[in-house]
């Protein structure tokens, strides 16, 4: 009989977005594996990114619940040049959706609980596995893990417990943190195994005792995505980001840079900009050296990728978390093999994956300067036409191809299905 798992997840088709690759591709690689697969996502998470163009799997049963929650507006974007009195009511009214704990799409649970109760029931399920963000979703996978008995694998995608970088009163901050903390706790105690995308995350959970299996899977590359993608050279130097501006990603650095070079450049950035940096960029007088593309389907933003002379990558400090991050970007970005400027923490894992494929150049993410050089280099070796395509270590694409992740999951749900 064939193993049945439900994947509850936030972010599914037709929501957008590099999030939502993970688990949309090894749904789809998990039926041809015996597995009876089964999703649970929002009807309408009121998504900043909407990608209609991505397909549900076949054979894959995608259930739909209710959500009563905020809209994925950021606040700061609400508060963005206005002040006194009607900033002061702004505040007010977004106050709410800071109070929900431990996440502000914590109100999916009001839908997503029954729904969730109903299909382990009906279907038969093995396996549930939840996967954050929001980390929300993991009550879930604790409630039917207690309640019906039903085996439940975690999958943190983010720490559950590190230090908020949000700009919430202190107070609030503390608040969100020890709920954070709360739920940590309870993921080790009642997951019967836990998935982490990096061995820091992993290091933490086992900390808090966690009573299962811990391991590491991180994010992967789908180098089959690039196959048929040719790269067509520019007329002028294309560098590319793709991805959301969010918390202390700070494009500024590299903006002051780009400033500085006399070359035909076009910075090209597709995703959410913040409106203040957008108004920053504008003071610098950047003009065609800048272009935002607020969003691309997910087809559209990896030609991008390929059509670029080069491509950027951003990760903050983030108060000592930055080291530890490589963003499921970067395996992206090495599959689309173009050169990567990679302002990103010297010593931290995506610098490291970054020298070890030899895809580019690492610079620090506050280091405008540097960033300069580096970007001037690139430049210039454009300019005597040897930016050619990164030509990645055998063992390194075998070792990050998301096909050996597929497999490493399906292994796991097997092993836990048989408990």
């Amino acid at each position: 009989m064939a193993t049945k798992i439900l994947i509850v997840s936030f972010y599914f088709p037709p929501a957008g977005g590099g999030g939502v690759q993970r688990w949309l591709k090894l749904a789809g690689y998990l039926p041809g594996q015996g597995i009876e697969t089964h999703v649970l996502a929002p009807d309408d998470p009121r998504w900043i990114q909407s990608d209609p163009e991505l397909e549900i799997p076949a054979g894959v049963h995608v259930h739909r619940a209710r959500y009563h929650g905020p809209g994925g507006i950021r606040p700061g974007e609400k508060l963005l040049g206005i002040s006194g009195l009607r900033r002061l009511w702004r505040r007010t009214l977004l106050t709410p959706r800071r109070l929900l704990l431990p996440d502000e799409n914590v109100s999916w649970l009001a839908g997503a609980l029954p729904a969730a109760r109903r299909i382990v029931r009906r279907e038969g399920i093995d396996v549930v596995i939840t996967t954050s963000p929001p980390t929300s979703v993991h009550m879930i996978g604790a409630h039917l893990r207690r309640h019906t008995g039903v085996r439940w694998i975690a999958d943190l995608r983010d720490s559950v417990v590190a230090k908020s970088d949000r700009h919430y009163e202190r107070a609030l901050v503390r608040l969100k943190e020890k709920a954070n903390r709360r739920l940590a706790r309870t993921i080790a105690r009642r997951a019967d195994a836990i998935v982490c995308v990096t061995p820091t995350i992993a290091e933490q959970m086992t900390e808090l005792g966690a009573r299962g299996e811990t391991l590491v899977i991180p994010n992967g590359a789908d180098f089959d995505d690039f196959a048929s993608i040719e790269y067509e050279p520019g007329e002028r130097f294309r560098i590319t980001h793709t991805g959301n501006f969010f918390g202390k990603r700070d494009p500024r650095p590299f903006l002051s840079a780009l400033a500085q070079i006399d070359a035909p450049i076009t910075a090209r950035f597709i995703g959410e900009f913040r409106t203040a940096d957008r108004l920053w960029a504008e003071s610098l007088g950047l003009d065609e050296k800048l272009e935002l593309i607020r969003f691309q389907p997910h087809a559209e933003a990896i030609a991008s990728q390929r059509n670029s002379e080069a491509l950027l990558l951003l990760i903050p400090y983030s108060a000592g978390r930055g080291t530890d991050v490589t963003s499921g970007k970067i395996y992206e970005y090495l599959a689309a093999r173009r050169p990567i400027l990679a302002a990103v923490p010297p010593r931290g894992a995506a610098a490291e994956l970054v020298r070890k494929a030899g895809a580019g150049l690492v610079v620090a993410p506050d280091d405008s300067e540097a960033i300069r050089a580096a970007l001037s280099e690139l430049v210039e070796r454009w300019r005597k036409g040897k930016l050619t395509d990164v030509e990645l270590p055998p063992e390194l694409v075998s070792g990050i191809d998301r096909k050996e992740r597929m497999r490493e999951i399906a292994e796991l749900i097997e092993r836990i299905a048989a408990l």
